[in-house]
């Protein structure tokens, strides 16, 4: 079992804290972002990847209407009634949970309570989508605690109307689907106007590596939401000057874009680019990936971070850093920064052979810069989400 180490460590906790054993534990991976950049909620193309690295979910029902849930990591309880589940206004934490929780009520009937504990090993900030993790091994276990049937779609929805309406980050689906949908040695390309998602071969000459900078990043503070408003002005605009039907950015091309920006305020048309571009870069680095070419795939990587620090403007100082430094080290076919930006973590593409030796070098090169290295850890393509333990 992947986190193995984690898994028992929550059941310990578990046991310790309620003084009895939980009757469900799902695990739910983090993702990466491999390319594909903001153009979830584009209704783009994203190519991602479920982690090695995740979040347990362990609960059992209570005999009442109460409800504790604990962070494992903290040892902090919060106590709330199930026929009252509100955003909180501290520990924020809490709310990834209450909102899946809330999700899952309107589509079948929660009776009561429950005791609950969650552990990951997801470092948070590091734009490998922690709160997807929680949300999805929530929504699983509680979705077979309570006996609620719901689809992979569903779930993920549930858990993207959690960070809306309960943490307040207006995100896309990408996170929630690619938590769900990963499988070992694969990664997953999604249509997010049809959300229909597939695998494709990463190819055994692949290996990712997560280099966080331990930059945090909060998209809740409202930076991700301004660059969301700032896609939806520009595909307003393209929808009244193209000749064809514009939903949304995904059916501009950029050659449209060249041409018919005009009218639109500088900034929006800079950020539009960056979306559309990433579409493109999407579709051709599946065909990429399907012929082999690996070093064309890391190049298309390469441009997608240019495009976020040029252009979106989602990028900081370590992740520019890393990149930068990534282009100059030998055996490093590609970078980007890797999930909603302004910090967090940037993935690389080496050879399997050159991990351990790139890896060092990135560390090195980052610790000289600011005195302090990157943590660097390997990154495989993993299972997605499932029930651990269960009826």
């Amino acid at each position: 079992m992947l986190n193995e180490d984690i898994y028992k460590e929550l059941l310990t906790k578990y046991t310790g804290h309620f003084g009895f054993e939980p009757e469900v534990v799902a695990y739910a991976p983090g993702r990466i972002e491999v390319l594909g950049n903001h153009t979830d909620y584009n209704e783009g193309y994203v190519i991602s990847a479920a982690i090695n690295f995740g979040t347990f979910f362990a609960v059992r029902k209570s005999a009442g209407q109460g409800c504790r849930l604990v962070a494992g990591d903290l040892m902090k309880e919060v106590v709330f009634d199930i026929g009252r589940v509100e955003p909180a206004g501290s520990d924020g934490w809490q709310n990834y949970v209450k909102g899946t929780l809330a999700g899952l009520a309107d589509c079948g009937v929660i009776e009561c309570g429950f005791d609950g504990m969650f552990l990951g090993n997801i470092p948070l900030g590091s734009g490998l989508s922690s709160s997807a993790a929680l949300e999805m091994s929530a929504g699983l276990a509680f979705s077979r605690l309570y006996g609620i049937t719901v689809d992979s779609v569903t779930l993920a929805k549930i858990g993207q109307k959690a960070e809306h309406d309960f943490a307040g980050c207006n995100c896309g689906l990408l996170d929630q689907i690619s938590s769900l949908a990963g499988e070992s040695g694969k990664l997953v390309k999604t249509d997010f106007r049809s959300v229909v998602y597939e695998s494709v071969p990463a190819g055994g000459d692949i290996c990712f590596l997560m280099c966080n900078t331990l930059s945090k990043h909060e998209l809740a503070d409202g930076a991700y939401n301004k660059l969301r408003e700032a896609c939806e002005q520009c595909a307003a605009h393209f929808a009244k000057v193209l000749r064809h039907p514009v939903k949304a950015l995904r059916d501009v091309t950029m050659a449209e874009w060249a041409i018919y920006r005009e009218g639109l305020p500088e900034e929006s048309a800079r950020k539009g680019a960056h979306p559309i571009g990433e579409n493109e870069r999407v579709l051709l680095g599946v065909r990429l990936l399907e012929t082999g070419d690996v070093a064309g795939f890391g190049t298309l990587m390469f441009d997608s971070h240019a495009s976020s620090r040029v252009l979106f403007g989602n990028s900081c100082e370590e992740l520019d850093f890393v990149v930068a430094a990534a282009g100059r080290i030998p055996g490093i076919l590609g970078a980007r920064l890797s999930g909603g930006g302004f910090g967090g973590s940037a993935v690389v593409l080496v050879h399997p052979r050159d991990a351990e030796t790139v890896g060092r070098a990135l560390e090195n090169s980052f610790a000289a810069r600011f005195g302090h290295p990157c943590e660097v850890s390997v990154i495989t393509p993993s299972e997605g989400a499932h029930i651990v333990v269960g009826p």
